[in-house]
């Protein structure tokens, strides 16, 4: 074939590109409904376990409004849906073009939140720099950020994927990419998302195709610095080294770093095979502290017991599994890794939090998605999920409409 031939088809397929991405905003297609189903699901059972695990906490707390977390939860909750149906008509090659707008949006809040924040914690938590008032509301960034990570390294990996095997583009660009996250969420003395945060890079990383060897090393020079903290708890600042310190040493400030931990073990004893029923929970009544928020399956397993918490961990492994289901029949390797890292995060969230709960893991603060309480967390999980069903449309798997 000519040059002129070949130049012409160079233009021809540019067109296309460009035709693709700007003249179909909206794309049609069926969306894959056992994904879609698993959320809905997932949200249902969460919002009704919110309600029961935090009217107490409200009714004493909240001027005696007991629906007061409830009633905004399912606020952002409807949005997030409407959000999650409007993005999943998206086409996917839309947010491919937005990563580098929502990094630098990410980075800048990450930054803005260590100046200019609100403490929702209490007066011990001083220090804590998570959230950023708008009106009656708090933003959190970090929330944002995870999205926004699993954005950028897919991106990254997506345009460099024949060079993740070197040293350079499949350990330290990835790394300092995930480093720069983690080190401003890191300021705001947020622990557990730095945790959250790693594992999702590193998931996307290995994913991506980054030497196994070297990504071995890593993971053990993690190891190492895990087996460190723990044997020096001094390490670290003051609150986390006390929270490993407590969680190695059962006796430790039982009515203070490990009040909550015990109570939720307290929980999830009483629950036995079936639980005490919807609603009975005693330990809810201001023994789990704040037991809307990270605490809150320590009373799924008290009321639901064994048999419904185990109900719902299957649900969350089938949602992950369909999920990592989308990401295989993706034609498109941004959107196959967009697909695992929003399917990752959830899935090791899920674990880690469960892990602290059942104190397998020291407490970092972790939120279980669908269920904690959070507008920030459950509308921009929503958009992660919604982001996903766009995907699900250009996949090869059946779907049904």
């Amino acid at each position: 074939m000519s040059e002129k031939g070949d130049e012409k088809i160079i233009r021809k397929g540019k067109k296309t590109d460009l035709h693709e991405l700007f003249g179909s905003f909206f794309i049609k297609g069926s969306i894959d409904i056992p994904f879609l189903a698993l959320t809905i699901a997932l949200l249902t059972i969460g919002l009704v376990m919110l309600f029961s695990a935090s009217y107490p906490y409200a009714y004493y707390n909240r001027d005696h409004n007991s629906y007061f977390f409830f009633t905004r939860q399912l606020i952002f909750a409807v949005i997030g849906l409407v959000v999650m149906f409007v993005i999943s008509k998206i086409n996917y090659k839309w947010f491919k073009a937005a990563t580098p707008v929502i990094l630098c949006v990410s980075l800048l809040l990450l930054v803005i939140v260590l100046f200019y924040h609100t403490n929702i914690a209490g007066a011990d938590d001083s220090d804590f720099k998570r959230f950023i008032p708008i009106g009656p509301f708090t933003f959190q960034p970090s929330d944002l950020a995870k999205f926004a990570l699993i954005l950028t390294l897919s991106l990254y990996i997506s345009m460099e994927w024949k060079r993740m095997k070197t040293f350079k583009y499949g350990i330290v660009i990835p790394i300092v990419i995930i480093g720069v996250f983690c080190g401003l969420i890191y300021l705001e003395h947020h622990m557990s998302c730095v945790i959250l945060m790693f594992f999702i890079g590193a998931t996307l990383m290995f994913v991506g195709g980054s030497d196994w060897k070297l990504f071995a090393f890593g993971l053990a020079l993690m190891v190492l610095a895990i087996i460190a903290v723990i044997s020096f708890p001094q390490l670290l600042e003051n609150y986390a080294g006390e929270r490993i310190t407590a969680w190695l040493n059962k006796s430790y400030s039982p009515d203070d770093k490990r009040w909550q931990t015990n109570n939720s073990l307290y929980a999830i004893g009483s629950g036995g095979l079936t639980g005490v029923g919807l609603g009975n929970s005693k330990q809810k009544y201001l023994y789990v502290s704040e037991p809307q928020n990270d605490f809150i399956f320590s009373i799924v397993c008290e009321e639901l017991g064994f048999i419904g918490a185990a109900v719902i961990i299957v649900l969350f492994a089938a949602l992950v599994i369909r999920g990592f289901i989308i990401a295989k029949n993706s034609r498109d390797k941004f959107a196959a890794l967009v697909a695992v890292g929003v399917s990752s995060q959830i899935g090791i969230q899920v674990g880690l939090n469960i892990l602290v709960v059942t104190d397998s893991i020291p407490n970092t603060g972790i939120a279980l998605p669908f269920f904690s309480y959070g507008g920030t967390s459950i509308l921009l999980l929503l958009v992660e999920i919604g982001a996903v069903l766009a995907i699900s449309r250009r996949s090869s798997q059946r779907k049904v409409d």
